[in-house]
């Protein structure tokens, strides 16, 4: 049973049955939203949102997987790859990052997910944007937290991952942002750790 996430919210990711995950995907969909007239739809181009996943070691960013660093250095997290134009929405993820979180190093104690527009349109210009956690086992969704709002921001600072005793949770931050890559967001990342 997947639950939606709202802002601020925290889940557990333990089983239902008992035990810790082991793998989790972050997954990110949208589309670009309808443009109105025949002006607009003219000049209308591909909208490319980017997932990153920021590696902290308390306050210190000390890792990032992104579409030009697609696997962490310790080999626990991979992204699958960059999708320029979007457009699985509400259906399947555009782009994915998979955490293999047993492998995650211990001095990482937080993996904070990010989105941004990396072609510059703001939010208002997206649609059905979704970023979800799935457990890789057996493809159920745990969590998803909606893009919600549109507005003028480039970014979000989207969810985290961590730990807690001796497993891991999950937090939705919903940040609005200005950026066109993760660098851009590390000093309000930080307020959020």
């Amino acid at each position: 049973m997947s639950i939606d996430l709202t802002k601020g919210q925290r889940i557990s990711l333990d089983k239902t049955g008992g035990g810790a995950l082991s793998t989790v995907r972050m997954g990110l969909g949208w589309q670009a939203a309808p443009r109105k007239g025949f002006l607009a739809r003219l000049t209308a181009r591909e909208i490319d949102l980017d997932a990153s996943a920021v590696l902290f070691a308390g306050q210190e960013p000390v890792d990032v997987v992104f579409f030009q660093h697609l696997v962490s250095d310790d080999g626990s997290i991979r992204h699958t790859g960059d999708n320029v134009v979007g457009g699985a929405g509400q259906g399947g993820d555009d782009e994915s990052i998979v955490v293999d979180l047993p492998r995650v190093p211990a001095h990482v104690d937080q993996i904070v997910f990010t989105v941004n527009s990396f072609t510059g349109q703001t939010f208002a210009q997206v649609q059905n944007a979704f970023c979800r956690l799935v457990d890789e086992s057996n493809g159920q969704e745990l969590a998803r937290y909606t893009l919600t709002g549109g507005g003028d921001a480039t970014a979000q600072i989207m969810a985290k991952l961590h730990r807690s005793g001796d497993g891991w949770q999950m937090a939705a931050i919903g940040a609005a942002a200005t950026g066109r890559t993760f660098k851009d967001l590390v000093p309000l990342i930080v307020t959020h750790l």
